[in-house]
């Protein structure tokens, strides 16, 4: 048995008025999803502990089984291991956001989705006039990218740039969470006001300016952390030898790093709804033939939510059941060796609140000859009635790779 986990980041939803009072999953088009529900077994599963943030980490760090309460460190350090960044002992990682301030208020969390080619010119120059043997800007992908601090201290309290669209910025800056951590929030609080200043009146934003684009006009680093202590899935799971991760997304790609898999890199694949879909599937595929274990993760519905856009987050809920859950499932219906094929979100990003939410997901697991539940179709409320219930921590990866709590 081979097993493959096809995660739609954030298409969870609550239900929308417009759509006859149906959440997206239950009013998509998704034949191939819900073709799976009638065929496997479903329930929800609890992506976010007591106490945590309903981060995209969090969720999928949960999703993979771990414990969160004892390996959580954050974003940063593992986007950290995404680019190869080798975190020494002292160094805090920090996610650090390319972002529009537009009159004080922190209009989006992306600087307008730039593009990685603009925003590699623009971290290149803050490193150029910020950084020093104490501080290192790296370069990521779009508007996501990494801050690292030798000897900064982790207790800070930081906000997640997609979580305040809209807000005023100055009282979101970094606090001290304990008196040690005080210089450490004054350091990258200065950091935010030298880069607004650096930034205003770079070409890049000229341009962008020029062409009715939002400006990538300041940094927002959140998320810190050190290295974490994460046993990869094959030390846990003894059927799981190998494994690898698909994203387009550095902080999924860390995760994998540390969870012992492989990252495989897909041409066209851009984390929106515009990505190389059909190239995801074909190489879902291709690494199913030599792995245990594939964990194919789509960004495109969270983004659709962090801007509120039904419509397209709609398109982008139908695309993976279309390009990629549709391709998928034909393909491995022909082969010998079967393959469990497990689909979720990792949580809700509700349109309507353009962040996430901490609701439990529905999932569902399907494999060749699996005892179907009573569940006719894949969302929400009808993942409620399936066979599993609601699971927490480590009970749904449990069952997809044991078959069994």
């Amino acid at each position: 048995m081979k097993y493959l986990i096809i995660l739609g980041d954030g298409m969870a939803d609550w239900k929308v008025e417009s759509l006859g009072d149906k959440t997206l999953l239950e009013y998509a088009h998704t034949p191939y999803m819900d073709m799976l529900a009638r065929k496997g077994q479903c329930g929800m599963l609890v992506t976010v502990p007591d106490g945590f943030h309903p981060g995209s980490e969090v969720a999928n760090m949960s999703v993979m089984g771990y414990d969160l309460p004892r390996v959580y460190e954050g974003r940063g350090v593992l986007e950290a291991a995404s680019m190869g960044v080798e975190l020494q002992p002292g160094d805090m990682a920090m996610r650090c956001n390319l972002v529009c301030i537009e009159n004080d208020l922190l209009k989006n969390h992306s600087a307008g989705h730039i593009t990685t080619e603009e925003a590699e010119v623009l971290i290149d120059f803050l490193q150029e006039h910020l950084g020093n043997e104490y501080v290192h800007f790296y370069k990521g992908v779009q508007y996501r990218h990494l801050l690292v601090i030798r000897g900064g201290d982790k207790h800070i309290a930081c906000v997640p740039p997609h979580d305040v669209p809209l807000k005023p910025f100055r009282p979101l800056m970094v606090k001290a969470e304990t008196e040690e951590a005080r210089s450490t929030a004054e350091l990258v609080n200065k950091l935010i006001l030298d880069s607004q200043r650096l930034l205003a009146e770079h070409p890049i934003n000229q341009k962008r300016r020029a062409e009715g684009k939002d400006p990538a006009n300041s940094i927002w680093p959140w998320s810190p952390g050190y290295r974490p202590e994460m046993k990869p899935l094959s030390s846990r799971f003894p059927n799981v030898k190998s494994g690898a991760v698909i994203s387009a997304v550095d902080l999924i790609r860390g995760i994998g790093r540390y969870a012992g898999l492989r990252v495989i890199e897909v041409q066209g694949a851009t984390g929106l709804y515009d990505t190389n879909y059909e190239g995801k599937a074909a190489a879902a595929l291709e690494a199913l033939r030599t792995d245990d274990f594939v964990y194919l993760h789509v960004e495109a519905s969270d983004e659709a939510g962090h801007e509120g856009d039904v419509n397209l987050k709609l398109k982008t809920i139908e695309n993976l059941d279309a390009r990629i859950l549709k391709p998928v499932y034909e393909e491995l219906n022909s082969w010998s060796e079967p393959v469990t094929i497990a689909v979720l979100p990792d949580h809700p990003t509700p349109c309507a609140y353009r962040t996430h939410t901490a609701e439990p997901v529905p999932f569902l697991i399907y494999y060749p000859g699996i005892e179907a539940d009573s569940v006719q179709e894949y969302n929400e409320d009808a993942c409620r009635d399936g066979m599993w219930g609601e699971l927490k921590k480590d009970e749904f990866i449990r069952i997809l790779l044991n078959g069994k709590l």
